[in-house]
């Protein structure tokens, strides 16, 4: 296989390659969103994720600089997400939909 490869976010694959579908601008984000599924509300900030977590028994775990820990104490459940809300990727909104069912859903972004 010949080419250009580039390693990215984790990821291989070809310079002269389409980006993967679904990706935004550069193949560096998913055109994906974080919905709180009984509002109806676009998760924008961690202020706002924050705020619907904490409305279901969720509180904040931990100090960490890179990192921001939400803990049930119900659960053995841990939700980490990066502290920069920019570098959220699609991978922790699935790690917040697994953790807390029905609630939160990730949805196709809505053109601009």
């Amino acid at each position: 296989m010949s080419g250009v490869w580039v390693f990215e976010d984790g990821i291989v694959r070809r310079a002269d390659s389409d980006p993967p579908s679904g990706a935004g601008a550069g193949g560096s984000r998913p055109n994906k969103v974080l919905v709180h599924v009984p509002s109806g509300e676009v998760v924008t900030s961690y202020d706002v994720l924050e705020r619907r977590l904490r409305e279901l028994g969720w509180e904040r775990y931990l100090y960490d600089p890179c990192l921001l820990q939400f803990h049930k104490r119900s659960t053995v459940h841990l939700i980490t997400v990066p502290r920069d809300f920019a570098r959220l990727k699609l991978v922790h909104m699935y790690d917040v939909v697994v953790k807390t069912r029905n609630v939160f859903e990730v949805r196709d972004a809505a053109p601009a």
